[in-house]
């Protein structure tokens, strides 16, 4: 895995933690005992190009890496050499660096908010997956939310409203699929 994979996964991690994938996981701190933003697809999604960040991603693993030096620089912290500088960080030093980051004030503050979105939408919404594909595949987030799978048709039926009650008739005009006519 590159260098930058492993800072973009890092910050996936630090915004929604995950257990550790294997015994070593650099990405991963595990600091949680189930799957998070990096299971959940959260580097697929920042490289989809529908998101519109993915020809920054290695400039802003780039800029996550130096801000992380220069944060253990200031701390005294010593980092492992050969790991990117964000991914050698301690969790506490992941989520302080990225508090910094993406406070008020900060001048790129709107870059790491942005990342910090698609790895939280990684996680609640697989926005890079159709959604029954994701739950058939296992997605952590949408099981951990209690996303049921759809009918054996592909849709999604309830059998009791959500309000208790049916807020509306269904238009007499709509399809068998349920598409308006």
């Amino acid at each position: 895995m590159s260098d930058v994979d492993l800072t973009l996964e890092a910050y996936a991690d630090t915004i929604v933690p995950g257990v550790r994938r294997w015994p070593g996981d650099l990405a991963v701190a595990g600091v949680s005992d189930t799957p998070g933003a990096v299971e959940a697809g959260a580097l697929e999604l920042m490289r989809w190009d529908a998101t519109g960040i993915h020809g920054g991603l290695d400039d802003l693993a780039g800029l996550a890496d130096a801000h992380a030096s220069r944060h253990a620089e200031e701390r005294g912290l010593e980092l492992e050499p050969g790991v990117p500088a964000f991914v050698a960080l301690p969790f506490e030093g992941r989520t302080a660096l990225v508090a910094q980051l993406t406070s008020p004030g900060h001048p790129e503050r709107e870059f790491w908010i942005l990342l910090s979105l698609f790895a939280n939408m990684a996680y609640d919404s697989a926005a890079h997956t159709h959604t029954a594909d994701a739950i058939r595949a296992g997605h952590p987030g949408l099981l951990a939310m209690g996303i049921t799978p759809p009918d054996p048709d592909g849709l999604w039926r309830f059998e009791r409203s959500g309000y208790g009650r049916e807020l509306a008739r269904t238009h007499p005009g709509t399809t068998a699929d349920g598409s308006p006519a």
